[in-house]
């Protein structure tokens, strides 16, 4: 493939996805349970993550952001592994894993060569989830059981 590139991972490939821009994709088949790849860039406070990703400015979310904990976040941008292009799903195949301050994309189930990987972003967000929002936060995975938005389901009151 002409435009897909493995950046020097072997299980593993980029190219342009049917979820969002482009996406990660396995080479070649990856078990249930396998630790992938590690998502890494620059750690930056939150006060640097408002400074660089303002949602007020931006037409739709686009973030390679990943909150490590209350003070810290992971800023793939440029200088990120290609865990950054792993897109969102609501029936994902992977998950993010924490471990101290570090994140690790891990299989949830098996995935077939070709198979573009997944994971629940879970983007947290409080107050109501109106229109513009659901439209901000939109999620295009395709899933059956899509909920229309990458924002966390909020837990129902038993």
């Amino acid at each position: 493939m002409g435009n897909s590139k493995s950046n020097g991972h072997s299980l593993l490939k980029v190219k342009s996805s049917g979820i969002q821009g482009r996406g990660v994709f396995a080479a070649r088949r990856i078990r249930r349970g396998r630790r992938i790849i590690e998502y890494t860039g620059e750690i930056i406070d939150n006060q640097e993550e408002v400074r660089r990703y303002d949602d007020e400015a931006m037409s739709r979310h686009h973030t390679y952001l990943f909150k490590i904990d209350e003070n810290a976040t992971i800023d793939a941008g440029s200088r990120g592994s290609i865990a950054r292009f792993i897109n969102h799903s609501c029936d994902p195949n992977c998950e993010a894993v924490w471990e101290e301050r570090r994140i690790f994309i891990e299989a949830v189930k098996n995935i077939q060569p070709g198979v573009e990987l997944t994971y629940d972003y879970a983007y947290e967000h409080d107050g109501p989830l109106t229109p513009s929002l659901r439209q901000f936060y939109f999620c295009g995975c395709g899933a059956g059981n899509c909920r229309g938005t990458i924002i966390k389901p909020r837990r129902r009151r038993s």
